[in-house]
């Protein structure tokens, strides 16, 4: 499936791009969210008459992503948790719980913007999370978890 991507995705290609694609990552993740278009010539037409107004509105969020990554870079939130006295968690601590944490404490965060490669957090202790806000910024938080009292 050709598509014309309208906004920069990761590990596939940027504004503009003419993309080769399965048809179920098409038609389920990258149409429906408007981060693409099939590659028929009334789009691509289309697509060359509001090129400008694509890279504005992507330069607007790009700038946005940068204005809330220096708010997040080297900000920590505490999270208490349910945990034995080895320090265990009964449950964990995933990216929902991290991402309400930060909007708890002021800063804004999607559950979505929260990568955690190596699963959930299981035990006490501090963690560096990373937080990719946009395709091209990504930035790294603190995460305290602490046993419940």
């Amino acid at each position: 499936m050709q598509l014309i991507l309208l906004q920069k995705v990761v590990n596939l290609g940027g504004l503009g791009d003419k993309v080769n694609v399965k048809p179920g990552y098409g038609r389920n993740f990258l149409i429906p969210y408007g981060k693409a278009v099939p590659a028929t010539a009334e789009n691509i037409a289309a697509f060359e008459a509001k090129r400008a107004e694509y890279e504005a509105k992507a330069n607007a969020i790009l700038a946005e992503a940068e204005a809330r990554k220096a708010k997040l870079e080297g900000q920590a939130v505490t999270i208490k948790a349910n945990a034995s006295t080895e320090g265990k968690l009964f449950g964990s601590v995933g990216p929902r719980d991290i991402a309400e944490a930060f909007t708890a404490a002021g800063l804004p965060l999607e559950k979505g913007e929260v990568v955690m490669g190596e699963g959930p957090l299981r035990r006490t202790g501090e963690f560096d999370i990373e937080v990719r806000l946009h395709a091209d910024v990504q930035t790294a938080v603190k995460v305290v978890v602490e046993a419940d009292a």
